[in-house]
């Protein structure tokens, strides 16, 4: 069977990485299932135009209404082998730490959690308050990846959009799928 993964995008800064990140699963030949929340939908709207968030929802083989907690990733049953929140913002962050499954997102990693599964969570927030760090320690304790999306400054990117391939390849890479040349590897010094 195809291996599946589900990304979900929330309304914090980063639509660019939800963009790359599905492109590069779709490269992995993998099925890409996408859960949008209305603010992921605007702030993607926002960062990258009507076009982009087109594109996204294009990329997907299967987007999911955020309120449809009827949807098959919303049950156990229906096997993911990961989900990214790509980029996460503190309130799904904080819901998906303490079981708030308000919405279909939420609902999808709570699954993720108790089938223990991959999640990947790329929080995007700055600075950081207590609240957001005992959550994010919650999560990690329960396995999850917390991978801010910092770019590894000695790959040298040139430019904004190396940056974002970079974060994108090791979120991938994360869930379990080889992300090939779009990832640098350290060789040594």
């Amino acid at each position: 069977m195809r291996r599946r993964y589900l990304v979900g995008v929330t309304g914090a800064s980063g639509g660019v990485l939800a963009l790359e990140t599905v492109r590069l699963l779709r490269a992995c030949d993998v099925e890409v299932h996408l859960v949008i929340s209305n603010s992921g939908r605007r702030t993607v709207c926002h960062e990258v135009g009507e076009a982009g968030l087109s594109t996204l929802i294009g990329m997907a083989h299967h987007v999911h209404a955020i309120d449809n907690i009827a949807a098959p990733v919303a049950s156990g049953s229906f096997p993911l082998d990961g989900m990214a929140i790509v980029p996460c913002s503190m309130r799904t962050l904080s819901a998906v730490a303490h079981g708030a499954s308000d919405n279909l997102l939420t609902r999808a990693a709570d699954v993720t959690l108790k089938e223990r599964r991959r999640l990947v969570i790329l929080p995007r927030e700055a600075p950081l308050h207590e609240i957001h760090l005992a959550a994010m320690l919650t999560l990690a304790r329960m396995g999850v990846i917390i991978a801010p999306p910092v770019p590894p400054f000695y790959t040298r990117p040139s430019s904004i959009e190396d940056m974002v391939r970079e974060i994108a390849a090791r979120t991938v890479g994360w869930l379990g799928c080889d992300p090939g040349a779009a990832m640098s590897r350290w060789t040594g010094g």
